[in-house]
């Protein structure tokens, strides 16, 4: 019986996919991959002789189109995206075509570029007492925010938020950030293709600044921005260190020294 995977390449790297993606791409008869996000180097795992195509000049609508055709030959096919499938990867969009169709479909997780951003500036989303949440969002343009998850009321919570698709926004971006109380001083990171080998661009700034250091750099798609209270902690010279490995700390593993 075939099978529609719905796979995360991951942020850019090609061995940054699972295991498992890896796996099911040289078990596949076909492969569509959105080549306008995913390095086509993602697809070296497929075999010689699989059915290999690129999603990026197709409409929703070709795309489930493609799946089932080839479902009708293959029992595996892959639709390869990236960075997790579950993140602004019209997934549920792609999957009821397939229900409807009679066609079984699985989901495998893959890495998202939010933590391949992290990853990459060797920066923690969480610290102790600093911020223990992560806000993944993007900022509003031609696709409207639901009510209260605009910018401005998203970022007055002052802990982790991931923008995506942001990057062209970065005017408004400042301007919503200072309207919710953070300081034009405040740090900001953006990484250009996260973990892409010789693509990738790191550039950390203000709020003030960061859309300037930006242009500077070319950077205009395909980037992550990160604010958060918690960036540039590696140089603090302070830091509220975790109970779980304090020598103070009991927990089911280990007692506390005396």
């Amino acid at each position: 019986m075939s099978k529609v995977y719905f796979v995360g390449a991951g942020p850019g790297d090609p061995e940054l996919i699972t295991v498992k993606g890896q796996r099911l791409l040289r078990e596949a008869g076909a492969v569509l991959f959105a080549g306008s996000l995913v390095s086509e180097a993602c697809t070296r795992w497929a075999s010689q002789t699989c059915d290999v195509a690129d999603s990026k000049g197709m409409t929703l609508e070709d795309i489930t189109s493609w799946l089932i055709e080839k479902a009708a030959k293959h029992e595996v096919v892959i639709r390869l995206q990236t960075g997790d499938p579950s993140l602004y990867g019209a997934l549920i969009e792609m999957v009821q075509p397939l229900d409807a169709a009679g066609i079984e479909s699985e989901v495998v997780a893959g890495v998202s570029s939010a933590f391949a951003s992290a990853a990459a500036a060797c920066e923690s989303l969480t610290l102790p007492e600093v911020t223990q949440t992560v806000i993944l969002t993007r900022v509003e343009g031609r696709t409207p925010m639901p009510e209260g998850e605009s910018l401005r009321e998203l970022a007055q919570h002052k802990s982790t938020m991931c923008l995506f698709l942001s990057i062209t926004l970065l005017k408004k971006v400042q301007t919503e950030l200072l309207a919710a109380g953070w300081n034009a001083d405040d740090p900001i990171l953006v990484v250009q293709k996260a973990s892409w080998p010789n693509e990738e661009k790191i550039v950390r700034g203000t709020i003030a600044d960061i859309r300037d250091k930006c242009k500077a750099e070319k950077i205009a798609a395909q980037a992550m921005i990160v604010i958060s209270p918690t960036l540039g902690a590696r140089d603090w010279k302070e830091l509220k260190r975790s109970k779980l490995y304090d020598a103070s700390f009991t927990h089911r593993f280990r007692k506390a020294e005396k």
